[in-house]
């Protein structure tokens, strides 16, 4: 196998798979001018709920975590350095450029006591649910 030069307007469907995959990953993504969507994990324990953000590349500082009435929202900006001009690269397949995901939350957190850990490339966020709030109730009917 040779290792070819990259060039981005260069495309060659295999299947329609491909061609889909095309579309909505590099299409959407370029025309958003340096802007690349995140993967996350959302996972639900009965104690807490947990986000991982895959992020690689990127420092703890670039983050910006913040929640405004229900909704959490985690941002940042992944930089493209090319300070090594000797470089030649032949394909470049991390996003770079800014990021932004927003959740939904339940009634049931508690928002004052969420935990976010960087390590490894992942964004850990652990949102602990309020157990005064998650009391359950039944209503027998008579």
């Amino acid at each position: 196998m040779s290792i070819i030069r990259y060039n981005p307007n260069d495309f060659t469907p295999t299947s329609f798979s491909s061609i889909m995959d095309k579309f909505f990953n590099d299409t959407v993504q370029r025309s958003g001018q340096g802007t690349f969507v995140p993967k996350v994990d959302v996972i639900e324990s009965e104690k807490a709920f947990e986000l991982h953000v895959e992020v690689p590349g990127m420092n703890k500082e670039d983050f910006n975590i913040e929640i405004n009435d229900n909704y959490l929202t985690i941002s940042g900006e992944r930089k493209f350095s090319t300070e090594k001009k000797e470089k030649d690269f032949h394909t470049i397949e991390t996003r770079y450029g800014s990021f932004s995901r927003s959740f939904t939350l339940p009634d049931t957190i508690d928002s004052g006591k969420i935990n976010a850990k960087y390590n490894n490339g992942i964004l850990e966020l652990t949102i602990p649910k309020d157990e005064k709030k998650a009391l359950k109730t039944t209503i027998k009917v008579n």
